[in-house]
């Protein structure tokens, strides 16, 4: 069977044809909207560095965006699920409040009294605990919303308040502290790092998975008679993807440990520290890890499972995905179930890098989570969203908020901003919609 060349871009954008730009795009496949939004987050990189003196292109404030971004960048894959199938959740940083006070209780005042403390199975069945909470919290407001018909936005708008004052009323507003020394290993931080020769195993093997996908991909077209990339197309795609991802692992390896904690570790461990200090870089936060990890689950789930094929269908016609023998009902109830759990997860990550459960934590993280999946490129009409997109939009709301800090923005203009922002970017999809129209 003779192989055939593709020259169609899988997004659907209509680049022209005639130009090398054009022509370029056609066979790499590329989505133009997410090199859109790789552009304008390496605009506001390169900008925020000019005008923070040489600050923001950092290891170190790199290093901290990553860690900062985990928790929604988490939350954020599962809005993008969420907001597919037409639906709302404003509830998501309440929950992570609740949980994280929950999941706080459960490894400061509670289990050291059955198991002691610094138990190695506490951050376990305190992490157990929480996922179980998020996923009833989930499981109630979707049934609520798709057995009882309430609308999405008045049953998570309740929810919003429901569950921030339900954290404060679990310890009546005191703050839980600190969390077991495991668990706080998710939250980043020296010791919540992997170091640089694992970090730079893992670069390798995720490089190693990337052009086994590739070639995978080929394969399973050349299988099914689909068109195929040209081969130079395959090579700059893997060349691109690996020089990204073991950049990103030089990054992380360049930040090193503060030279306070460097001493007492060698002092610990008997180490000599030369004259010029002892370099020991932090190497991939454990955090990013998870929420990498969360996001590949996560694209396998939307995009390879029968369940996320519902979600979309859903999104895309409710009707007809109705009569088509769909329990859209069950579906969306689900959805809500693993947003609960996406939660949990998000509120481990931030109640360990705080080393505390806070009344506070949380607030107004359904804001920046709902951005994130917007600016990522899923519609609020529905149908449309991608779990990668939704992370580098959790990326760049972060970089907009570290940056303003780092400029000595006051928080209530930083809101504007973010506010602004995310306006913009519906508006800029409903553009993208009638252009494809």
């Amino acid at each position: 069977m003779t192989q055939v060349t593709t020259h169609a871009p899988v997004d659907g954008a209509r680049a022209d044809a005639g130009g090398p730009l054009g022509r370029f795009l056609k066979a790499t496949e590329l989505d133009t909207r997410m090199l859109g939004m790789l552009a304008a987050l390496a605009l506001i990189w390169v900008g925020f560095h000019i005008l923070s003196g040489g600050l923001f292109l950092t290891p170190r404030n790199l290093w901290n965006l990553s860690v900062q971004s985990a928790s929604i960048a988490v939350m954020s894959t599962g809005m993008v699920l969420v907001i597919v199938t037409r639906n709302i959740d404003l509830s998501v940083g309440s929950v992570l409040g609740f949980v994280g006070m929950v999941m706080g209780v459960t490894q400061a005042q509670l289990l050291p009294g059955l198991l002691g403390f610094d138990h190695p199975a506490t951050w376990m069945l305190a992490l157990a605990v929480g996922l179980v909470a998020g996923a009833a919290i989930g499981g109630l407001q979707g049934y609520i919303i798709a057995y009882l018909g309430v609308p999405a936005f008045i049953v998570t708008l309740g929810g919003l308040l429901v569950w921030r004052g339900a954290a404060w009323w679990v310890t009546s507003g005191r703050t839980v502290a600190p969390m077991d020394s495991t668990f706080r290993l998710m939250g980043g931080g020296p010791e919540g790092a992997i170091g640089a020769t694992w970090s730079w195993i893992v670069g390798l093997v995720a490089g190693a998975a990337l052009v086994l996908a590739l070639a995978s991909g080929r394969n399973q077209r050349r299988k099914f008679h689909f068109p195929l990339r040209p081969l130079w197309a395959e090579a700059f795609l893997a060349g691109v993807g690996c020089a990204v991802i073991l950049g990103a692992v030089a990054v992380a390896n360049a930040y090193p440990w503060p030279v306070g904690i460097v001493r007492r570790y060698a002092e610990a461990t008997g180490i000599a520290v030369p004259e010029g200090g002892l370099f020991i870089a932090h190497g991939i936060a454990i955090p990013v890890l998870i929420a990498v990890g969360v996001g590949i689950v996560m694209t396998f789930i939307a995009t390879r499972t029968r369940f996320g094929r519902y979600v979309f269908a859903i999104g895309g016609n409710p009707e007809a995905a109705e009569l088509a023998g769909i329990n859209t009902r069950w579906v969306v109830m689900k959805i809500f179930i693993l947003m609960g759990m996406l939660a949990a997860i998000g509120s481990a990550i931030s109640t360990a890098r705080l080393n505390a459960a806070t009344n506070a934590q949380g607030t107004l993280d359904e804001l920046l989570v709902i951005a994130a999946a917007v600016i990522g490129g899923t519609s609020l009409s529905g149908g449309i969203g991608t779990i990668a997109g939704a992370m580098i939009g959790a990326v760049l709301m972060q970089s907009l908020a570290t940056g303003m800090i780092l400029l000595g923005v006051d928080t209530p203009l930083q809101n504007i901003v973010v506010g602004m922002v995310l306006v913009l970017a519906v508006w800029l999809d409903t553009l993208y919609r009638r252009r494809l129209q």
